[in-house]
C-alpha cells in the first residue's frame, strides 16, 4: 500500500510538473517575451495576460484526472488546509510545479534567446529600460514600498481562492465539471486584468521563483535575488498567506452558511408530505407513502 501510495504521489507530482511545464508558464512567458522584445508592436500586457489564462485552462483540461492539475503551490496549500489535499503531498506538488516553471523558462529563454539579445543589446538587466528579467519573474514597480507589495499578492491570491473555491463545492450550486477550466482561467484573467500593476501580478509562488531561478543561472546575476531590497521572497510567502486567508473567508462567511444538501432534501420531501397523504389517501393508501418518502430521504 506504502509502495502504491508513494508512485500516486510521484505520478501527480510530475503531472504538475508537465501542466505547468506545458502550459501557463510556457503561454505566459512567451506572450511575455514576444510583446517586450517586439516593444509592443506584438501585443500588449493584455495578451500576456490572456495566455496565463488558456495556458491554466488547458492544464486543466489536461491533467486533472490525475493531479488535478495543482499548479501553484498557494493553491494546494489551501487544498490541505480545507482537508482536500493530504499534507503528504504537499511537498511533492510545490517541487513539481517549481521544476516545471524553471523548465519552461528556459525553453522559452531558447526560443526568444536571438529576440532577447537584440532587444538588450546583449546585456540580460533587472534594471533600465531595456531590462529583459520581467520577462520570466515578477518585480515591483520602483516606488512600491515593501508592505504595499506584500499586501497586493495577499489580496490578489486571496481574490484567486475565494473565486475558485465556489466552483465545485456541491452545496453552491458549483459549476459543470466542464465548465470549470475556462471559469477558473476567467478568474485568473480578472485579477491579472486589475492587480497587476504593483508586482507583476505573480500569485504563484512557482510561477515566480522557478524562472527566477532560472535566470540567476543563465546570465542575469544576483540581481534578481537582491534587487529591490531583496524583494523575492514577497511572492513567495505573500500568496501562501493569501491563500489560506481566502479560504478561511469563503469558509466563515459563504460555506458555514449554507444548507446542508441532504437537509435540503429531507426539508422538499416533508414539505409535500401533506400533498402526498391527500392524494394517496383518495386511493386507499392513507398515510403510508409518506411514511415509505420521509424512510427513503432518511428524515
Amino acid at each position: 500500500m506504502e509502495v502504491r501510495s508513494l508512485y500516486g504521489t510521484l505520478l501527480s507530482a510530475s503531472t504538475s510538473c508537465f501542466s505547468y511545464f506545458i502550459f501557463p508558464q510556457m503561454f505566459g512567458c512567451a506572450a511575455l517575451a514576444q510583446v517586450k522584445t517586439s516593444r509592443g508592436s506584438k501585443g500588449q500586457y493584455l495578451s500576456a495576460n490572456m495566455a496565463f489564462s488558456v495556458g491554466v485552462m488547458c492544464a486543466m483540461y489536461c491533467c486533472r484526472g490525475i493531479s488535478g492539475a495543482h499548479m501553484n503551490p498557494a493553491v494546494s496549500l489551501s487544498c490541505c488546509v480545507l482537508g482536500r489535499l493530504a499534507w503528504s503531498k504537499l511537498l511533492p506538488y510545490c517541487l513539481a510545479q517549481v521544476i516545471g516553471a524553471f523548465l519552461a523558462a528556459g525553453l522559452v529563454f531558447l526560443m526568444y534567446h536571438d529576440a532577447i539579445m537584440s532587444y538588450s543589446g546583449g546585456v540580460l538587466t533587472v534594471y533600465g529600460p531595456n531590462e529583459t528579467a520581467s520577462i520570466f519573474a515578477t518585480y515591483p514597480v520602483e516606488f512600491l514600498s515593501l508592505g504595499s507589495s506584500f499586501l497586493d499578492q495577499v489580496v490578489g491570491t486571496g481574490m484567486v481562492l475565494l473565486c475558485f473555491l465556489p466552483l465545485d463545492d456541491q452545496q453552491n450550486s458549483p459549476a459543470p465539471p466542464d465548465l470549470v477550466p475556462p471559469l477558473a482561467a476567467t478568474v485568473l484573467l480578472g485579477v491579472s486584468m486589475s492587480m497587476s500593476y504593483n508586482c507583476g501580478g505573480g500569485i504563484n509562488p512557482a510561477r515566480d521563483f522557478g524562472p527566477r531561478l532560472f535566470t540567476f543561472m543563465a546570465g542575469w546575476g544576483s540581481d534578481v535575488f537582491t534587487c529591490y531590497n531583496y524583494w523575492f521572497w514577497v511572492p513567495i510567502a505573500a500568496p501562501m498567506l493569501g491563500a489560506v486567508i481566502g479560504s478561511y473567508i469563503y469558509l466563515i462567511f459563504i460555506q458555514w452558511h449554507l444548507p446542508d444538501p441532504d437537509t435540503d432534501t429531507c426539508a422538499n420531501a416533508l414539505n409535500i408530505l401533506p400533498k402526498l397523504e391527500e392524494i394517496y389517501s383518495l386511493g386507499g393508501w392513507g398515510g403510508a407513502k409518506s411514511n415509505l418518502v420521509c424512510v427513503k430521504y432518511s428524515c
